[in-house]
């Protein structure tokens, strides 16, 4: 029986290069679909009416947010060169960008709304291409705090909805609709196998809609006045070029807010790859990469249009949780469901109708599940007292700031309220804490040289004095050599033609990390993960060549950790090598 069936390692059903019956694969995605529109219709809706925009804007700026998101959530999936993630990553109304978009249409209207959102969609392409240039700081310590702090920043709005019914409704009716739905979804989850474990999330949703409706919550009325088929008779705005004082007022506002967004994308970027893969894999910046500039073009079409930035969520890794399939199928499908009911307004309204509590009980398990998920990242290359203090501040100070409980007189004054965002405070204080003990760690030793064997003498002579200065014998200078060795054969293609390997470059930074030492190689692209290769190793036979597979077992021998990070055009492989304790064999001669 295949992994697919048997649900492999990690209970993952279906992979994200593989390819579910379509049956399954559009029932999943119209899923997902049906139950985050309403998300998604929410955060311009909040805009329009707060800055008071016409009923027909508003109007347009939910058909133009909901096609947006449904295009965006296809090309996420569909990975085209070095655009989208290639996995179930959902595009999403950007609820960080709620206050200063306000502002922009208070100020001076959607056209002013649209320059700015343009603009500010600059952010996200322009970190897309250099996020190497960031590894040391957007970390996962970073990611996955983040990631924990978007429940925290939800959950006062999902609890709202628990109570959101009319005021004649009987007591019982929203805490029962509730409760079904939480009680069905999570007995699924936790006990069924196989295709109902697949349908969890709709079934629940199901049984608390039915329960809602038994008390007459569901408004029917609502989904039966709705036309079929139709395009709102919204105008469209222009854009505001005259770059007044409004604008410049508000510019810097946008750009850091669209900062904070493209971390989050980032963090929704990494978590889908943590939980699609049945074999533990390294993440693939090139993805993340690829999710970044789609929450560019996203933003740039949203400010064509008119409306609110876009952005990528969480939402596909808790459900690729929850049911077990992260086939990139499933994403086609959500998008093309979202782009298609843009122009369904019946079908928005069935799923507006859906009760308040009904959305909330199911958001509640999701936001849960993400809440995990986050928790998994911040610790997946160990914990020490450092990272330690960085998530466990970080979070805390987010926590705070959401909930007006740190000098709120002041804070909810500062740049227009933005730190009273419990993700924008805590990924704020992350970032900052994260930057501090970068900047403070030993001085770096570096060079540059060809990416070539033949650079072996020099980089032998680079760490013997590296290996002086830090204090250390010839028992450790032997095992950093033989370190070094290793990574350069398992990372130079030797079918490659020589003329390619002189055009790329090594560049070897080391450092002192307490008792040992740090490596960093930063050369020219290459296809395989050195991480996912050592993790195979005696796993998969076959899956290197003899040779190789020597220099890779006394990689994995000599060094205490390996983390290879792939962008486009650069790779960035850490090797952490511990400090060789008296009495201990050293490594020369290990390779023969």
């Amino acid at each position: 029986m295949s992994t697919a069936a048997t649900g492999g390692l990690k209970g993952i059903r279906y992979q994200p290069d593989e390819r579910p019956p379509p049956a399954l694969a559009f029932g999943l995605g119209a899923q997902i679909a049906v139950l985050t529109i309403a998300g998604i219709i929410l955060v311009p809706t909040i805009v329009m009416r707060a800055a008071g925009a016409s009923e027909d804007y508003l109007s347009w700026a939910v058909f133009g947010t909901v096609a947006i998101c449904g295009l965006t959530t296809a090309l996420q999936s569909i990975r085209t060169g070095r655009i989208g993630s290639g996995h179930v990553l959902i595009m999403g109304a950007s609820g960080a960008f709620i206050a200063v978009c306000i502002n922009a249409i208070a100020a001076g209207g959607p056209a002013l709304l649209a320059t700015l959102v343009i603009i500010s969609s600059l952010v996200p392409l322009l970190i897309s291409v250099r996020l190497a240039l960031f590894q040391r700081i957007l970390t996962p310590t970073v990611s996955g705090t983040v990631i924990m702090l978007i429940p925290v920043t939800v959950m006062p709005a999902v609890f709202k909805l628990l109570g959101d019914v009319p005021d004649e409704t009987p007591a019982l009716a929203a805490p029962l609709s509730a409760l079904a739905v939480v009680l069905v979804l999570a007995a699924i989850a936790l006990k069924a196998s196989g295709a109902l474990r697949l349908w969890a999330p709709v079934i629940g949703v199901v049984a608390g809609t039915s329960v809602a409706a038994a008390f007459g919550l569901y408004d029917a009325d609502r989904v039966v006045d709705a036309p079929w088929v139709g395009v709102p008779a919204g105008e469209w705005a222009g854009f505001d070029v005259e770059f007044g004082p409004s604008f410049w007022a508000l510019l810097p506002a946008f750009l850091l807010v669209a900062v904070i967004a493209t971390i989050r994308s980032i963090s929704g970027a990494v978590a889908i790859q943590r939980v699609s893969w049945r074999r533990p894999r390294a993440v693939d910046f090139r993805a993340v990469q690829g999710a970044i500039t789609v929450d560019g073009i996203g933003n740039v079409l949203s400010g064509l249009v008119g409306t609110t930035p876009n952005t990528a969520t969480t939402v596909g890794a808790s459900v690729t949780e929850l049911t077990g399939v992260g086939a990139r199928s499933v994403g086609i499908a959500c998008g093309a469901v979202f782009f298609a009911a843009a122009f369904l307004p019946k079908l928005l309204a069935l799923v507006l109708a859906i009760p308040g509590p009904v959305i909330a009980a199911y958001l509640g398990v999701l936001l849960a599940t993400l809440f995990v998920i986050g928790m998994r990242i911040a610790i997946q290359d160990g914990i020490d007292y450092r990272k330690g203090l960085i998530v466990g501040v970080s979070f805390w100070v987010g926590v705070g700031f959401q909930n007006d409980l740190v000098y709120p007189e002041h804070i909810s004054e500062f740049a227009g309220g933005l730190l009273r965002n419990g993700v924008t405070a805590g990924g704020v204080t992350a970032i900052l804490m994260t930057f501090f003990v970068e900047l403070t760690k030993p001085r770096r030793s570096r060079m540059e040289e060809a990416f070539d064997l033949s650079v072996l003498p020099k980089i032998r002579d680079f760490l013997g004095a590296f290996a002086i200065r830090s204090g250390w014998d010839a028992a450790m200078a032997t095992r950093l050599d033989a370190v070094c060795e290793e990574t350069l054969l398992t990372l130079i293609r030797h079918e490659e033609e020589d003329e390619e390997k002189r055009q790329r470059r090594l560049r070897l930074v080391a450092y002192r990390e307490g008792n040992g030492a740090v490596l960093e190689f930063v050369v020219a692209s290459r296809e395989d993960n050195i991480q996912d290769r050592l993790s195979l190793l005696g796993d998969e036979p076959g899956e290197v060549s003899a040779e190789q597979e020597v220099s890779l077992r006394l990689l994995r021998r000599l060094a205490s950790s390996v983390r290879h990070q792939q962008y486009h055009g650069t790779d960035i492989v850490t090797i952490r090598v511990a400090a060789v304790v008296a009495g201990e064999t050293g490594a020369a001669g290990e390779r023969n």
